[in-house]
């Protein structure tokens, strides 16, 4: 991973994030680290014969793998990234959850996504408060001819959702190689056409209000056995820890301390309540 970017440089993305919706970090990682991500999706995708959707929503030309985290180590710095989860945090809270943690290879010929928000299935009066941030880690150069995201610049304020077949005015959201796009879940987006020889290749590092349901369920999708070797942050945000001293305990245990025998702070929002007479 490359250096930290300075604070000014972070007042800027959260201000870009709140006007527009979305912001994009340059330099987050190193090329090589980019292309060991590469490498090590390739082994995935030949080891779990990963083939393209039947729906034009996922690709038909395009190779997702999912619940990385249980699939390899390689993948566990990203998500706790020192830039750019604060940012995420700063657009949710602290108590933020990994919702999902896949690749995206956008191969020839793939046709643009319908244009979506993320945060469409939560059913929530728009425009409102932020329960979805989600980041795309660019393995390969992104441009607007091999399918860069595509975006809508403000739609995250609309008071409405977008309409999965109609077609709107979108930029893409081109970046090199190393770069992470960060967006407001209700962001209205999608991935772009490719229309080159080359396939675009991303991470998707999604993550949730730890109030809202994770896309993809990390307690049950990740052994608790290998969860017990993650960091402690990355073990808050699969799910083993609490929100807000509450949301989420185990007979007023938290998850960590219950099921990983981990050493983090047992006490529930009730322990911290002051006795009265």
């Amino acid at each position: 991973m490359t250096a930290q970017p300075t604070i000014d440089a972070f007042q800027r993305h959260q201000e870009d994030l709140e006007r527009d919706g979305y912001t994009i970090v340059p330099n987050v990682f190193d090329p090589s680290m980019a292309d060991q991500l590469r490498t090590t999706l390739d082994t995935l995708a030949e080891s779990l014969e990963i083939r393209p959707a039947a729906n034009t929503f996922e690709g038909t030309s395009t190779l997702r793998i999912y619940n990385l985290l249980a699939l390899d180590p390689i993948f566990q710095d990203i998500p706790v990234h020192p830039f750019v989860l604060p940012l995420c945090e700063s657009v949710l809270d602290p108590g933020l959850l990994i919702s999902s943690l896949s690749s995206i290879a956008i191969q020839p010929g793939e046709t643009p996504q319908p244009i979506h928000c993320d945060d469409q299935v939560i059913g929530l009066p728009r425009p409102h408060p932020p329960v979805v941030c989600n980041t795309m880690w660019a393995l390969t150069d992104f441009t607007e001819a091999n399918g860069a995201t595509r975006l809508v610049p403000g739609s995250h304020k609309a008071d409405h959702d977008p309409d999965f077949t109609a077609t709107y005015e979108t930029i893409p959201a081109e970046m090199d190689k190393g770069s992470v796009l960060i967006w407001h879940g209700s962001l209205w987006h999608g991935g772009g056409a490719n229309a080159t020889g080359d396939t675009r290749v991303g991470l998707a590092m999604n993550y949730c209000a730890g109030f809202i349901r994770q896309q993809e369920n990390q307690q049950l999708g990740i052994p608790a056995d290998l969860v017990a070797t993650f960091s402690p942050r990355l073990q808050e945000l699969v799910g083993y820890g609490l929100y807000r001293g509450l949301i989420g305990h185990i007979d007023k245990q938290v998850p960590s301390r219950r099921l990983l025998n981990a050493t983090a702070d047992g006490r529930l929002l009730w322990d911290l309540a002051t006795p009265t007479d």
